[in-house]
């Protein structure tokens, strides 16, 4: 059985999930700038990583091409999404902690949970508001790393599933 999720993915796997973590970012960035209308969604591993999103390929390989020379370039916020994941998560554990705290200590039944709603709303709401810079920070500190290194895109392979676009970059 591994001890941590650091064992499973290797010694070197970690920093190349936040390589490619990073390439994944200023990919959606880039294509987002060329094609606004276009939704897209994405996931990295530590062998390379997935994006859906309805461009054709030769506009995702431009895409891909100017995403890691930027990056290569020095344009590290590229590799900080707002809409990552990790944002998300950290301001729900945020919120659903200080929900959590907000209602210990409360006695009775639901009346009395019913009127210590207001302070929770207003205590979730204050911690969404403080720890949204945390999700950018985490990346940037944790989930992403955009120095690339030698990291090489190997292969990008297109597949159409229901009407999506679904593109898997394997790096190396």
């Amino acid at each position: 059985m591994r001890n941590s999720i650091f064992e499973w993915i290797g010694p070197n796997g970690w920093l190349r999930t936040r390589r490619n973590h990073a390439l994944e970012h200023a990919t959606i960035q880039v294509l987002a700038a060329k094609r606004p209308d276009v939704r897209m969604a994405g996931n990295s591993n530590a062998r390379g990583f997935w994006i859906i999103g309805n461009v054709d390929i030769e506009t995702f390989q431009a895409g891909l091409s100017e995403a890691l020379q930027r990056l290569r370039a020095g344009e590290r916020d590229l590799a900080i999404h707002p809409h990552c994941g990790t944002n998300y998560a950290s301001m729900g554990l945020m919120a659903g902690l200080v929900a959590w705290l907000s209602m210990v200590g409360v006695k009775g039944g639901w009346r009395e949970k019913l009127e210590r709603l207001p302070l929770v709303m207003f205590l979730v709401t204050l911690a969404l508001i403080l720890t949204a810079p945390l999700g950018p920070w985490l990346q940037r500190t944790l989930t992403t790393e955009a120095d690339l290194g030698n990291l090489q895109i190997e292969q990008v392979d297109c597949f159409e599933r229901k009407g999506y676009m679904i593109y898997h970059v394997k790096t190396r």
